[in-house]
């Protein structure tokens, strides 16, 4: 195909270079250019909702947004057909045309994260999840009630152009963006719980992409693993995606990697993780979560107390910078049932946070070791040991027990339904990826274990606590 530069343009980007999309310019009549998407104003909100949730306020190059991470997104979801179409129409049928795969996946990965609140997945928990819903449900209803008609009439990408009879099902982009849901829950993604969930009756080539948003490397984590690593002073170069693409295909079976690929793939997992001890769970980030966490629920009662899927309007207009801008004012304000909780903001703005951390532990949970068997998935039983374990007059001090959890790897059956698979050359087979002598040297999960206090006073104190607490486990563990 010769490349129509007259319908494209470049956006430069720090971690991908040129990322190519089709603008308006000579389009025919009624067509709808990935620009016009990516100019929505739903796209364009993701402007103003950080891509670090908190952690911009430890790390001050981190001020990137999710909008340069969903740009980045719809460009690896290129890479990847550029790398896989041909394997993916070798093992499905009735696979659509190359154009329409790479459209129908860039406009999933450019929307995957549309449906996002101000601080990004703590919005989900501190918010959301009163409703029952997630920031997916809400993008699926974006993408389909919000977006739908303009996706219809998307009709080529950079690559080429869609077939005579072929047109992007909204549906269809709104399921890839989903997270599996169903019965089982074991390893998450995203350090959240992941479920199984039913085929829903979709053809067998669209259950195969689903990997590229819900299995073990995907288009949304591998971008955030090396722009985040980048725009945080991590590292410039996190993992080797070429080679992890390279050695990377579907069969029968689902998204395949070659043996050879496969130390790679530990050294996306590697980083991954590195990335969520050193930046995401970052002492000084969780204290600022734990803070924001005391102010969150009365201030959404002020600012949007009701349900997104009923208030879609509103919650178009509700980004961080519409809600820091709101609570700054109030410290200044008149209105008194918001001026203390404005000063509280204030505080919380100066770096004067609530919670200081006094001591923590990491704990590694490997193959046949689960911390729902330990007393460490329970914070509360921890905290009142470590209470117990205290100088009696210390025993009614303010004290937060975190447990920031993060699941490297898959142990037994992948939570995503089986999306990715190892094909060893010697075997001749693709084998589902799962707890094997190819992943020993990594634990399946991370719990990073904390107690905060008002201040530094008695750290000494709850150290001492803490180990104790540590010391009457690990007995246990030995007399059984």
């Amino acid at each position: 195909m010769v490349r129509d530069f007259t319908t494209e343009s470049l956006s430069h980007d720090p971690v991908h270079g040129y990322i190519p999309f089709v603008s308006p310019s000579g389009l025919p009549a009624g067509e709808v250019s990935e620009q016009q998407i990516i100019d929505h104003p739903w796209v364009q909100r993701l402007r103003q909702i950080h891509q670090l949730q908190t952690a911009w306020w430890v790390f001050p190059s981190a001020e990137h947004m999710r909008f340069q991470h969903v740009m980045g997104a719809m460009h690896l979801a290129s890479r990847a057909i550029d790398e896989w179409y041909e394997s993916l129409v070798a093992s499905c049928q009735n696979v659509p045309s190359r154009a329409y795969v790479e459209s129908l996946l860039r406009m999933a990965a450019l929307l995957h994260d549309v449906g996002h609140g101000p601080f990004g997945h703590f919005f989900d928990d501190h918010h959301l999840a009163q409703f029952g819903v997630t920031h997916e449900d809400i993008g699926g209803v974006i993408i389909e009630q919000e977006l739908g008609d303009l996706l219809r009439r998307v009709r080529r990408n950079p690559s080429g152009q869609l077939g005579p009879l072929e047109e992007i099902e909204p549906k269809q982009v709104a399921w890839l963006i989903r997270r599996p849901t169903g019965a089982d829950a074991s390893s998450p993604s995203d350090g959240q719980p992941a479920l199984f969930d039913v085929d829903e009756g979709q053809p067998d080539w669209l259950r195969k992409l689903r990997s590229l948003f819900s299995g073990i490397y995907t288009v949304d984590n591998m971008d955030f693993v090396l722009r985040d690593a980048y725009m945080s002073g991590y590292s410039q170069r996190a993992f080797d995606i070429s080679r992890l693409m390279h050695y990377s295909f579907f069969t029968e079976s689902g998204l395949t990697i070659h043996a050879r690929g496969l130390p790679t793939l530990i050294n996306f997992i590697e980083t991954r993780a590195n990335l969520f001890r050193t930046i995401y769970f970052h002492r000084t980030v969780r204290a600022i979560d734990l803070s924001l966490e005391d102010l969150f629920a009365e201030t959404m009662q002020h600012l949007f107390p009701g349900n997104p899927l009923e208030h879609l309007d509103d919650y178009r207009q509700l980004t961080e910078w519409s809600f820091l801008i709101d609570v700054g004012r109030w410290a200044a304000g008149k209105n008194s049932d918001v001026g203390d909780l404005g000063t509280r903001w204030a505080d919380l703005f100066a770096r004067n946070m609530n919670w200081k951390m006094a001591c923590e532990r990491t704990l590694q949970f490997h193959a046949g070791k689960s911390e729902r068997t330990t007393i460490f998935s329970e914070p509360g039983l921890v905290e009142k040991r470590v209470r117990d374990n205290l100088p009696a007059e210390l025993r009614t001090i303010p004290l937060r027990i975190d447990v920031a959890r993060h699941y490297h790897r898959p142990s037994g059956r992948l939570p995503t339904g089986g999306q990715n698979f190892l094909l060893d050359p010697t075997v001749g087979t693709p084998k589902e990826l799962h707890d094997d002598e190819l992943f020993q040297s990594l634990p399946v999960s991370v719990s990073i274990f904390r107690v905060y206090s008002k201040d530094h006073a008695h750290d000494g104190p709850l150290n001492a606590a803490l180990n104790q607490v540590f010391g009457e486990v690990e007995d246990s563990k030995t007399n059984m």
